[in-house]
């Protein structure tokens, strides 16, 4: 029988080595002898075939506690030319490889796909989901692996940063990684009751002014300030940038572009932009906040996986070098509601794009509204509660008119009606200021 290869491409992601560990331990035991591709495609794509690592039972049966890549990691792309494909697929027949797990996104799951066509069978491809960005269309809405401890580590991060926000009368915008979706900085700011978070999918696919953002978190910093805190934290998912019409952007930061003048919005520090944006819209009112611009990305994703992820992962690893052992081929690795189901690669695709399809954050859940009533911003009830208008409109300095002309383009698209009332979630305001992320406004259950 010809040999197993394992390749990780792409990020980190917490479990990678206990799809490694489980895959090998499952290979081994039917006696196939299993091979680990050094930095993923980097050395192949470059012809060079000495980047190897034999794995073993023994080596790799205690890496699954463990962050990281037992065999390193990279985002190089054999496809970026014919020539490092071709040298690709030389390499893996000269290795005498006839099976191989790949380990990576959306990105890897296509390359996954390309090698199995082209070598027409020649050798049997699977592909396990990795990224923790929640992104991958997995059925029953069945995380990806790594998410949960990106989440985790991550919400242990925020609780600190609140610590210090409320202890020195600041605020933070932590920006979370999520180049398109925002799962990962919704499951942050919900599991911590951050006092508000802005994701890509609030606004369905529009472009907005890069002014709508920032009155969004101006008016969370007024909100808070006229209930006599001086301290907050904004998550938001660094998919934002994308949602702001890129010219607009580029009016307020330097971004670079390509050969064509197409602007390159995913180098914006978008902490930072926005940071100086609310800082000159509050001004305009006599306001000042302290806010700090903070990135959560690089420090989870090579975070020791939690138990959750290390079972989830293993169980991963396993049914891939299962599957593929005994014929399995093209196919998405997955575990759903306790089972193994191999999902084809063209099922995954989405037809426009030729990739597989993203998932986003359904902005229609109840998940997202009870998030939403939870959070401390402007909404479309403040501007129809005088006592509320009034409260708002003097910490500006501004009559109750003048402010809802300011901001009320914030609130005119919302439902008349509070977002959670069918959830039976309405309960009577209580006296004093809204807790962390709590609105008064808006009926949810205190938090501390």
């Amino acid at each position: 029988m010809k040999k197993l290869a394992i390749v990780v491409a792409g990020g980190p992601a917490p479990g990678i080595n206990s799809v490694i560990g489980a895959a090998t331990i499952r290979a081994r035991l039917a006696g196939v002898e299993v091979i680990g591709l050094q930095d993923g495609f980097k050395w192949l794509a470059e012809g060079d075939t000495s980047h190897i690592i034999p794995l073993t039972i023994e080596d790799t049966s205690r890496i699954h506690f463990r962050g990281g890549s037992y065999i390193g990691i990279s985002r190089a792309n054999p496809t970026r030319s014919p020539e490092h494909l071709q040298r690709t697929l030389d390499g893996l027949d000269k290795l005498d490889v006839g099976m191989l797990i790949t380990v990576g996104g959306d990105g890897t799951a296509t390359l996954a796909q390309i090698i199995s066509e082209k070598t027409r069978g020649r050798i049997r491809v699977v592909h396990v989901p990795k990224t923790i960005d929640n992104d991958i269309d997995l059925p029953d809405d069945t995380s990806t692996f790594g998410f949960q401890t990106a989440r985790h580590v991550g919400v242990e991060i925020v609780k600190n940063l609140m610590v210090d926000a409320k202890t020195t009368s600041r605020w933070y915008f932590v920006v979370a990684q999520g180049r398109k979706a925002g799962h990962l900085a919704l499951a942050i700011g919900k599991a911590v009751g951050a006092t508000v978070t802005l994701i890509p999918e609030e606004f369905r696919g529009k472009k907005v002014p890069f002014a709508t953002v920032v009155d969004l978190l101006a008016g969370s910093v007024i909100k808070r300030q006229a209930y006599g805190r001086a301290d907050g934290i904004a998550l938001l998912a660094e998919g934002l940038a994308d949602c702001i019409d890129p010219e607009d952007l580029a009016r307020h930061t330097e971004l670079p572009r390509d050969h064509m003048g197409n602007l390159h919005v995913a180098d914006v520090q978008l902490g930072e932009v926005l940071e100086k944006g609310v800082k000159a819209r509050l001004a305009q009112f006599g306001l000042k906040a302290t806010l700090i611009p903070k990135y959560i990305g690089y420090e989870v994703r090579c975070a020791d996986p939690i138990p959750f992820d290390m079972e989830y992962t293993r169980d991963l690893g396993h049914c891939a070098a299962r599957y593929i052992i005994e014929g399995g081929t093209e196919a998405v690795v997955s575990m759903i509601n306790g089972r193994f189901v191999a999902i084809p690669f063209e099922q995954m695709k989405d037809p426009a794009t030729g990739r597989p399809r993203v998932r986003m954050v359904d902005v229609d859940s109840d998940r997202y509204r009870i998030a939403r009533s939870f959070m401390l911003r402007l909404k479309r009830d403040d501007f129809s509660r005088p006592e509320e208008l009034a409260r708002f409109a003097k910490v500006t300095q501004l009559t109750p008119e003048a402010f809802r002309e300011q901001f009320f383009h914030l609130v005119k698209d919302e439902p008349e009606v509070a977002v959670d009332i069918g959830l039976a979630l309405a309960a009577k305001p209580k006296r004093g200021g809204p807790s962390e992320g709590t609105d008064k406004s808006d009926a949810g259950p205190p938090v501390s």
